[in-house]
């Protein structure tokens, strides 16, 4: 079992910057592939970016490309999203996600939102 908590969401102007953070329980955050998706209000919940295990890969979002970076500190079990440039249609709750072969964890997701 792994338990998610994200922190760092807000209220920020458009142009700004936040820095998403996501504590995991247990011993073996460093055996999931590490992700952040969003949903925004009346729309599906959409992938963000990854980071692989070692932290070696990651994907991402086209349209967060060049402003968002998805990190992790397996010593500190912790993945991090930095975001940059950020535009009103970044507005969303965002989670966090930690994926193996067998299992899928949610965090319970933070509020960000981008006023213009």
């Amino acid at each position: 079992q792994v338990q998610l908590v994200e922190s760092g969401g807000g209220l920020v102007q458009a142009g700004g910057s936040l820095r998403l953070s996501c504590a995991a329980s247990g011993r073996t955050f460093s055996s999931y592939t590490m992700g952040w998706f969003r949903q925004a209000p009346g729309k599906e919940r959409e992938f963000v970016e990854s980071i692989s295990r070692s932290g070696s890969s990651t994907a991402y979002l086209n349209s967060v490309k060049g402003r968002f970076t998805i990190s992790r500190d397996n010593a500190k079990n912790t993945v991090y999203l930095q975001m940059n440039r950020l535009k009103p249609e970044d507005t969303a709750v965002y989670y966090c996600n930690a994926r193996s072969n067998w299992y899928d964890y949610w965090g319970q997701g933070t509020q960000v939102t981008v006023s213009s």
